[in-house]
Formats: structure tokens, C-alpha cells, sequence
């Protein structure tokens, strides 16, 4: 498959560029999407943060480094790219479990972390219900909060922004005004590579702003996913979206942004949609 070769010359790109500053825009282009939408497509597939595993590639390499050679810490610190000999100490026992200087001693026992290597295996256990949906672009309303290129550190911002929504009375305004589809409270990641990243709570509306942000959700054809639970349940099938669905699709990732719609945002009893934007793979 194309789409997993790409993902595998992503992984030699990183291989190659361990001792510069990784682009992340470049992988995404090595695999034909965003640098968010790759950040999600990797995390979901290895189990790992793509930081994370670029942490560990690169204390691997410095452990091998300390271990075999004469070169100093601070010589190894430079060579991947820590400039502070304290973030390198504080990445290499983060890995590790010891300090650098301890590896210089023999018998020393340091962990390996090999390049990852994808290949895909299709199981087809649990039917995955969906529908292809071309629509045209939409406006939106509501609040705003800027993301970070390390899609990681994400993970607190977002909870953070929707609890403040839902204690302040944003969410009930907001609610107020919906009066177009797709209906519900929608939380929207605009990642692309060509603006700024942002994560919108918000709610489809020809209203007046009152206030709020504005943001156009462009044209796009979408694959919608439905599903129901728990508001963590969703992280679950955006996973299987990536590993399962979107590999033996036909599909892959369009240039636009995520859309969560939360039809029902009881968190104990959610009912919601994941909205992807697709285009259909070349032959």
C-alpha cells in the first residue's frame, strides 16, 4: 500500500535527520498530509507521541555514542541537538533512567529503542458504520485557543478550554445560537500547514457573531464516523479511524481541518461524530 510506504519513508527521513532539527511539515509532505494529521496518524499507529519517540531514537544514539567513543557529554549533547547540557541530562535520564556520565562506566545497562517500521494488518473484528458526505463551507462561531505544532502538548490545553466554556455560560450561548448543520456543539482543529493551528468549541450559524470568533470550514468531502459513551470514548475511534478504516479505505487524509460533533455533550452519555476531511487515493 502507498499510503504505508509513505509512513515508512517518513520513518527514514527521521532516521536520516536525527542529528538536525526534524521538520515535521516534511514528513507530512513524505506522507501527503499535514504535519497534525501525520503527528495523529503516528501516535495512534506506534502507541507513541511523535516527540516522544524522537526523544528515545536519539538517547538511544547518544547512549551508543557515551559508551563507544571518547567524546565528551556536552560533544553528544551538541550532536542531537540539545544546547542546554541540563535539557540533555534531563532527556537522557527521561529515557534512560541514568545520568550521561554514568555511561561512561562498563556494565552500565542503557535501553535500546530501534527505528519503528509499519506494515498493516487489516482484522476487520468490530464493523466500523460511517458515510462519505460532500459538503459545502460552512461558518462557524465561538471561541479559540492557538495549538501547538507538538500536537502532545495538546492534550491539556483542549480539556482545559472546554471546562471553561462549560462553567462560564459560553457553551449555553453558543448552543443558542446553532441554526445550520452540522448540528450540534463542534469542537474544529484548523492544522493545516498554511495557517495558524487552532482549536475552535463552537457551533455552525449564519447568526451574528455577538462577540464570538468566526472561522469557514472550507468545502470538503468528509467521512463520518457516529458514536456514543463517554466523552474518552471518542479518542477510540479516532484510533481505529487511523489504523483500522483509513488504510483499506480508498481514502486518505484531505486538506482540512478535524470536526468533532458533540450531538449530545453529556460527558457520561455523549453521542457525537468524528468528521475527517478525504480524498480519494490515486491509482
Amino acid at each position: 500500500m502507498k499510503w504505508v510506504e509513505r509512513l515508512n519513508e517518513a520513518i527514514g527521513y527521521m532516521e536520516e535527520h536525527l542529528t538536525d532539527e526534524i521538520d515535521y511539515e516534511q514528513l507530512g509532505r513524505i506522507a501527503c498530509c499535514s504535519s497534525y494529521h501525520f503527528q495523529r496518524m503516528f501516535t495512534y499507529m506506534a502507541g507513541i507521541p511523535l516527540s516522544e519517540y524522537i526523544r528515545r531514537r536519539k538517547m538511544s544514539l547518544a547512549a551508543v555514542d557515551l559508551q563507544g567513543s571518547d567524546m565528551k557529554i556536552v560533544d553528544v549533547a551538541e550532536k542531537y541537538g540539545y544546547h542546554s547540557p541540563t535539557a540533555f541530562n534531563r532527556a537522557f535520564q527521561s529515557v534512560h533512567g541514568i545520568a550521561p556520565s554514568a555511561v561512561k562506566s562498563e556494565g552500565v545497562p542503557v535501553k535500546s529503542y530501534p527505528p519503528v517500521s509499519f506494515k498493516i494488518t487489516v482484522k476487520g473484528a468490530e464493523e466500523m458504520n460511517y458515510r462519505i458526505e460532500t459538503k459545502d463551507s460552512f461558518r462557524i462561531v465561538g471561541v479559540s485557543v492557538p495549538l501547538h505544532k507538538d500536537i502532545e502538548q495538546n492534550f491539556a490545553v483542549i480539556p482545559s478550554k472546554w471546562q471553561e466554556v462549560s462553567e462560564n455560560g459560553t457553551l449555553q450561548k453558543l448552543a443558542g445560537m446553532m441554526n445550520m448543520p452540522p448540528m450540534g456543539v463542534l469542537g474544529v482543529s484548523t492544522c493545516n500547514d498554511s495557517e495558524e493551528w487552532r482549536y475552535y468549541i463552537a457551533v455552525a450559524s449564519s447568526k451574528e457573531s455577538d462577540g464570538f470568533e468566526m472561522y469557514t470550514v472550507p468545502a470538503a468531502t468528509w467521512a463520518v464516523f457516529p458514536g456514543e459513551g463517554i466523552n474518552e470514548s471518542i479518542q477510540e475511534l479516532e484510533r481505529r479511524i487511523v489504523t483500522e478504516w483509513l488504510p483499506a479505505s480508498g481514502y486518505e487524509y484531505g486538506d482540512g481541518p478535524d470536526v468533532e460533533v458533540y450531538i449530545n455533550p453529556d460527558p457520561q452519555n455523549a453521542k457525537y461524530e468524528v468528521w475527517i476531511p478525504v480524498v480519494k487515493k490515486q491509482a
